[in-house]
C-alpha cells in the first residue's frame, strides 16, 4: 500500500527537542520517527516503525541463515528463576521490580538468560536434541539513572538475543562462529562501519567475550587498535609486567621536605626546579589511589592501588579488578577512620619501613599496577606532612599484597600482542557475544543425557543486538545538516515522489509514477498534500531521508521530472516516460 503525505501520520518538527544532545536523537524526533513518552522511552511512529522492521527483517534472515530459531518471551517475568542466578539482587537499581495484587514479585526483563535455559530445560533431555540456537527480538527494561542520547540509552529499548545450546566446549566454539559470521553479514547488510573488539564478559560470565562497535565521536566506548590488527575495549586490554630489573647500585631512598606539594605536577615541579633533578617526569612517580570496596555481603573495606603518576585510574578496569564489588573512590568519612593515610603524602613506606600492605602498620591491602616491576625507582609519598621519598625501589624498599592492572590506557601504549602501538577511538556498542560457559545451565539444573547415558551440564553462547540502538546508530552515520539521509536496506520506503506545484496535471503525474513504481516492486512514499509550498515539501524530503526522491514540478511542461539522489546529491533531469526505469 502507498504512502500519502496527505494522510500520513506525521508531523516534522523545524527546531531541534531541547531535551536532544546527539544528532540522532534531534532528526528521529524532527522528521517524525519516534516521539518522548517519558525519559528514555519513546513512542514509534509510522515511518519509524517501518525502518525498525527493516532492520529485524535482516536480522531475522540472517539468523535463520545461521541456523538459529525465533522464540518470544514476555517481557514480565516472576522474581524465583532471577533468585536462583542471583541477578534479582546482583542487578541492583537497574531494575524494575514489581508486584502484583497477590504481592508476588515480578521484572521487567532486563535480559532474558534464565528464561531461555528454563525453556530448554522443560523440552530438551538428550544430547541427540542439540546442538541448539533460540533467539527473540523483544523489549527489555532498565532503569537508567540518567537516560540520554534518545536511543542510544534509554529505559526501555529493542534487543535481539539469541542463545547458543551444546553438549561439548568445541560445540560452543563452532555456534558462537556461527554467531558472529551472521553479525558480520548483518551489519554489512545495514552498512553500518563496525569494529570487532575484544571485550570483558563482566556479569554475563563466560571466556570468550567480543563487542561490535560502531566508531562514532560520541560513543560511549572508549576502545584501542593497532596497526597490526590488535582491537579491544579498555577494560579488556591486559598490561604484561615488564621484565625485572636489579636494584644493585641504586641510590638509598631519601626522605625530603616537600612543603605544600601534594599533586603529582607539583612533585615533578618541585624536583626539578628546586631539587635540581631534571630527569624527574610524572611517570617516575607513585600516584595512591584509596579505593572503598564494597563486596556482595556489604562489607566495605579500604585498598590501596599505586600506580605510575603519569596515568588515572580507569573505572571500567577497576570494575573488572574487584569483580562483583561495588568500587567508589575513599570518601571524607573513610578517611576519617583512617587518619594514617594522609592525602597528599600516601607511600608504601614510613620511616624506612614498609607502611602500606597486610604485614604493614596501617593492615590495608596494598595493590601495584604491573608496570611497578621489582628494581624500578620511584618517587612517593613519605606518611609523613610535606614530605616524599625517592629513589624508592620496588622489592627492595617495599612489595604490595598483589597486582591491580587498573590504570588508562594511553595512545601509544604497546599493544598486548606486540602488534605495535595502540591508538585509542569511541565506539557504540551495538553487538555482542560471549561463550557464556555453564553459568547459567549450572544455577538451573539445565543438563542432557550424553552418548553414554550420563547425565552432563549443557554449555551455552551469548549473543545480543540492540536493534533500536542501531536506528540512532545508523541515523548519527547518515546525515547532513538538512536532515537524515538512510541507506537504501533500512530505509521506511524506497522512493519519496514529491508533487511540487498547484496545476492538476502535477498531482496526475506523481500519482501516476507513484503507482507504476509500486507496480515495479517499488515501496513509495507520495507527497500529494494540497497547499503546501513546494520549499516545504523539499524540506521535509530532505529531513525524511529517503534515498531517492522524483520532483514533479516545473519540468514537466518539458516533458521532464527530477531525479535527486539525497545520498550524492546529484539531481538531474529525465523525460518522464523515463523515470521508473531509471530507479529500478
Amino acid at each position: 500500500m502507498m504512502l500519502r503525505m496527505s494522510q500520513l501520520f506525521l508531523r516534522t518538527l523545524r527546531e531541534d527537542p531541547a531535551e536532544a544532545e546527539v544528532d540522532s536523537h534531534k532528526l528521529l524526533v524532527r522528521a517524525g520517527y519516534i516521539r518522548r513518552a517519558a525519559p528514555g522511552i519513546y513512542t514509534w511512529l509510522p515511518l519509524g516503525l517501518a525502518v525498525k522492521a527493516k532492520v529485524e527483517q535482516i536480522v531475522r534472515e540472517e539468523m535463520a541463515n545461521a541456523g538459529a530459531q525465533e522464540v518470544f518471551f514476555p517481557a514480565l517475568l516472576p522474581r524465583e528463576p532471577f533468585e536462583v542466578t542471583g541477578r534479582w539482587t546482583e542487578y541492583g537499581d537497574n531494575l524494575f521490580r514489581l508486584q502484583d495484587r497477590k504481592k508476588a514479585d515480578y521484572l521487567l526483563a532486563p535480559t532474558h538468560e534464565e528464561m531461555f535455559t528454563l525453556l530448554v530445560k522443560d523440552l530438551y533431555s538428550s544430547y541427540k536434541d542439540l546442538p541448539l540456537t533460540l533467539y527473540q527480538i523483544q523489549n527489555k527494561y532498565r532503569d537508567e539513572a540518567r537516560p540520554r542520547a534518545g536511543l542510544l540509552r534509554g529505559r526501555e529499548f529493542v534487543m535481539k538475543d539469541a542463545y547458543s545450546f551444546d553438549v561439548t566446549t568445541d560445540g560452543l566454539v563452532r555456534s558462537y562462529q556461527a554467531q558472529r559470521d551472521a553479525y558480520e553479514r548483518i551489519f554489512t547488510r545495514l552498512s553500518i562501519d563496525y569494529v570487532i573488539v575484544k571485550a570483558d564478559a563482566g556479569a554475563m560470565g563466560g571466556s570468550a567475550s567480543e563487542e561490535f562497535l560502531s566508531p562514532s565521536p560520541i560513543g560511549e566506548d572508549t576502545f584501542v587498535r593497532s596497526a597490526g590488527g590488535y582491537a579491544a575495549n579498555v577494560e579488556a586490554v591486559t598490561i604484561s609486567a615488564p621484565a625485572s630489573i636489579t636494584s644493585e647500585g641504586k641510590a638509598v631512598a631519601e626522605v625530603k621536605e616537600t612543603p605544600n606539594v601534594t599533586s603529582i605536577s607539583a612533585v615533578v615541579d618541585f624536583a626539578k626546579n628546586s631539587l635540581g633533578m631534571s630527569e624527574i617526569n610524572a611517570s617516575a612517580t607513585l600516584k595512591h589511589i584509596v579505593l572503598a570496596i564494597t563486596d556482595v555481603k556489604h562489607k566495605r573495606s579500604l585498598v590501596v592501588v599505586g600506580i605510575p603518576g603519569d596515568r588515572e585510574m580507569e573505572p571500567k578496569r577497576a570494575e573488572i579488578v574487584f569483580a562483583g564489588c561495588e568500587v567508589e573512590t575513599a570518601s571524607d568519612e573513610d578517611f576519617a577512620k583512617h587518619p594514617e593515610l594522609l592525602k597528599g603524602f600516601i607511600g608504601p613506606v614510613k620511616n624506612g619501613k614498609q607502611f602500606l600492605g597486610e604485614k604493614g602498620e596501617s593492615k590495608i591491602r596494598y595493590l601495584l599496577d604491573p608496570r611497578v616491576v621489582e628494581g624500578t625507582s620511584w618517587v612517593a609519598g613519605a606518611n609523613e606532612k610535606d614530605k616524599h621519598v625517592f629513589n624508592l625501589v620496588a622489592g627492595r624498599d617495599f612489595t604490595a599484597d598483589g597486582i591491580a592492572d587498573l590504570a588508562d590506557i594511553q595512545a601509544g601504549d604497546p599493544a598486548p600482542d606486540g602488534s605495535g602501538p595502540l591508538e585509542l577511538a569511541r565506539g557504540i556498542e551495538i553487538g555482542h557475544v560471549f561463550q557464556l560457559g555453564k553459568k547459567y545451565a549450572e544455577a538451573l539444573d539445565l543438563k542432557v543425557l550424553d552418548e553414554n547415558g550420563k547425565l552432563v551440564t549443557v554449555t551455552m553462547g551469548s549473543y545480543g543486538i540492540g536493534v533500536t540502538r542501531i536506528i540512532a546508530v545508523l541515523a548519527e552515520a547518515n546525515n547532513d545538516e538538512k536532515g537524515l539521509i538512510w541507506p537504501a536496506a533500512v530505509s521506511p520506503v524506497d522512493v519519496h515522489v514529491v508533487a511540487a506545484g498547484k496545476d492538476e496535471i502535477i498531482y496526475e503525474t506523481a500519482e501516476k509514477l507513484a503507482l507504476e513504481l509500486q507496480g515495479k516492486g517499488k515501496s513509495v512514499l507520495l507527497d500529494d498534500r494540497l497547499k503546501v509550498s513546494p520549499g516545504v515539501k523539499f524540506s521535509d524530503a530532505e529531513l525524511l531521508g529517503i534515498p531517492q526522491i522524483v520532483i514533479v514540478g516545473r519540468g514537466l511542461e518539458n516533458g521532464e521530472v527530477d531525479l535527486w539522489d539525497r545520498r550524492s546529491g546529484e539531481r538531474r533531469s529525465v523525460k518522464v516516460e523515463l523515470a521508473v526505469t531509471e530507479l529500478l
